[in-house]
């Protein structure tokens, strides 16, 4: 019987499913390090994960291995010309989340702009003490101009929500959307500059890649409005977290919102210490019916890439198809 490995804690229905295919190993704690993860991987024909990081060492560790299906969309933990190299199939787990984490990017962007977060800790605090007419002053998010970075599935799931708020949207993306996605949208295509200068709200949306580290830096912060919010569901790396924190120290932007972070789990020290930023712990996708269909998605993916399921030999979501049906090399 084939063997596979799930690197993190998972839906016990999930790891049910896989037991009536393979030999099942999981992991039911904390983030494994690398050569942990490689000594488990070490006579696995596949592994389902959630970001840990897979290159060269974990297959030459792991010489059966022949997929990693990744529960999630972006695979920046993915080393894919190692994958390609050694015939290892890569997968992750595309449209299933975009709803949910469009609605959590609203959610962000609006306590951002309503500074919930920050009056949330101030009446814990025993601070109030009655109204003010001064009071946690924000920024309105209806009627204003709404700027997405990157519209892929989730950020054109971002702008359709902008109809209900009257506002303008604006986007910049590495290429533009069709003329139809735009006039479905009402979204204005820019330059990332002119984005920045003009969006009252600007989410980010884009994938991790070496091209895109810090797309939001010291300069490209200076080009944003003092009144104007950031918010980033996207992939820590994308801004530049040192450089956020001292804008929002010195308020040249007026809020942020941030569900990831560079190295996550730690989070830059300067961050914490700001008041005028919402921050989460990477849960844009974790609403209990997507999280659901995400693991299933990577279980599916997984068994299809190791030959049993109805889509045997086909994964839904192939990220590399062009090693299917090589020999591991």
């Amino acid at each position: 019987m084939q063997k596979v490995f799930v690197a993190r804690p998972i839906f016990p229905e999930v790891i049910e499913r896989l037991k009536q295919h393979f030999e099942v190993d999981w992991n039911d704690g904390p983030p494994l390090s690398p050569d942990e993860l490689a000594r488990r991987l070490a006579d696995k024909d596949g592994a389902l994960t959630a970001g840990d990081p897979v290159g060269a060492a974990t297959f030459a560790a792991a010489p059966r291995l022949r997929v990693v299906a990744n529960m999630a969309v972006g695979y920046n933990n993915f080393d894919i010309p190692a994958f390609n190299a050694a015939n290892v199939l890569a997968t992750n787990t595309p449209d299933v989340l975009n709803e949910s984490t469009a609605d959590f990017g609203w959610a962000l962007m609006m306590a951002a702009a309503r500074r919930m977060a920050e009056s949330e800790r101030w009446l814990r605090a025993g601070e109030w003490h009655g109204w003010r007419y001064d009071g946690f002053l924000g920024a309105d998010v209806h009627g204003s101009t709404l700027g997405v970075v990157g519209m892929g599935r989730i950020g054109q799931a971002i702008a359709r929500r902008a109809r209900g708020f009257a506002m303008r949207v604006v986007y910049h993306n590495r290429s533009r959307v069709a003329p139809e996605v735009e006039a479905e949208l009402n979204a204005e295509y820019l330059s990332k500059e002119d984005l920045l200068r003009q969006a009252d709200h600007v989410v980010l949306v884009l994938p991790y890649s070496p091209a895109s580290h810090h797309t939001i830096g010291a300069a490209e912060l200076a080009l944003m409005k003092p009144t104007a919010t950031l918010t980033n569901i996207a992939r820590g790396g994308i801004v530049d977290d040192a450089a956020l924190a001292e804008a929002l120290r010195e308020k040249r932007i007026a809020a942020a919102g941030l569900d990831v972070f560079e190295g996550e789990p730690s989070v830059h020290h300067a961050l914490l210490e700001v008041p005028n930023v919402v921050l989460t712990p990477h849960i844009a996708s974790a609403s209990t019916a997507t999280r659901r269909a995400m693991a299933n998605l990577a279980a599916d993916n997984l068994m299809a890439a190791l030959g049993v399921g109805p889509r045997a030999g086909r994964p839904p979501n192939p990220i590399n198809p062009e090693v299917i049906g090589k020999a591991r090399a």
